[in-house]
């Protein structure tokens, strides 16, 4: 079963139509959804969710249907904003357990879902202080419990990593891909940094001025290519000069060289020239495509 599927769904606003003709289906598992600032992924989350009607089209998530569904959908979906949306002078457990209640857990459940799921997310130390004063990255940490604690099927995170450092980051997407792997929670993941979907995602979904442009399983965007970038320490000029020599495509890339593949000779073609140069091969890797490729080939069709 489809966690969630669409069918023409269209938002129009009066000056832009936020999402255009959208026609996707998700299937069990975690989804990104990737698009640049304003390409309608906020928008569309909010009409999966029931909170925001469509223009036309239809969609469904959990086989319930947005427009006369919408508190149901909401029953059985968790959700992450990506905007600032938490009190400051309550702690995280007054507001989780809170949001527990309201979704139909009683009391004493609630309690313990929400001290459950503030370990989880790696706030049991700091649950009971007010949450004015927390870090970013902690406020980030009770909007994600929040989204959890009723035990959703399914849960939306509106980039989810915003504002955090590097560090916040990686903790931030290692908690995502276990809410999928260890959970069974479905996930549908917003960001418009791409490197981040493909380490934690199953299927990728790219959006562009709210059309489709395309959804695949992660590994079809990152599938390896027909060439190759190779590294020396030094002598990149003599290297490339060489390859050439014999027959192989180089491109010189800043300190590197990217060799296409013509077949099994040109990895012994680069280790036979380094090795008659006395250089030191540093790295000799087969390229993948990546999610970006997509934004780049979209746009090379527009020139």
């Amino acid at each position: 079963m489809h966690i969630l599927a669409t069918e023409g769904l269209t938002k129009r606003f009066p000056t832009v139509t936020a999402v255009d003709q959208l026609t996707v289906a998700v299937e069990p598992g975690v989804t990104g959804l990737v698009g640049a600032n304003g390409a309608g992924k906020s928008t569309l989350i909010k009409m999966l969710l029931g909170l925001l009607p469509p223009s036309g089209g239809r969609a469904r998530v959990l086989d319930l249907d947005i427009v006369s569904q919408g508190a149901e959908i909401r029953r059985f979906v968790g959700y992450m904003p990506e905007h600032e949306s938490l009190p400051p002078d309550v702690s995280a457990t007054e507001l989780v357990v809170h949001l527990a209640r309201m979704s139909g857990l009683p009391r004493v459940a609630a309690r313990e879902r929400a001290a459950d799921v503030l370990r989880h997310v790696g706030l049991a130390e700091e649950r009971y202080r007010p949450i004015g004063g927390y870090s970013t990255g902690m406020k980030q940490r009770v909007k994600l419990a929040q989204a959890l604690v009723h035990d959703p099927k399914l849960i939306f995170l509106d980039e989810p990593t915003n504002g955090l450092d590097p560090r916040g980051r990686d903790e931030m997407l290692t908690l995502i891909r276990r809410i999928g792997t260890e959970f069974g929670i479905s996930v549908l993941v917003t960001s418009h940094l791409l490197g981040e979907l493909e380490r934690v995602c199953d299927h990728v979904i790219v959006i562009d001025g709210g059309r489709l442009l395309r959804s695949s399983a992660i590994g079809e965007f990152t599938q390896a290519t027909q060439t190759v970038t190779v590294e020396v320490d030094e002598g990149l000029d003599d290297l490339a000069e060489r390859l050439t020599a014999g027959g192989q495509t180089v491109s010189p890339q800043g300190r590197m060289l990217v060799v296409k593949v013509l077949g099994p000779e040109t990895y012994d073609a680069v280790r036979d020239a380094a090795a008659d140069l006395g250089l030191c091969l540093i790295r000799l890797e087969q390229n993948r495509h990546r999610i970006e490729d997509v934004f780049r080939e979209e746009a090379s069709t527009r020139v």
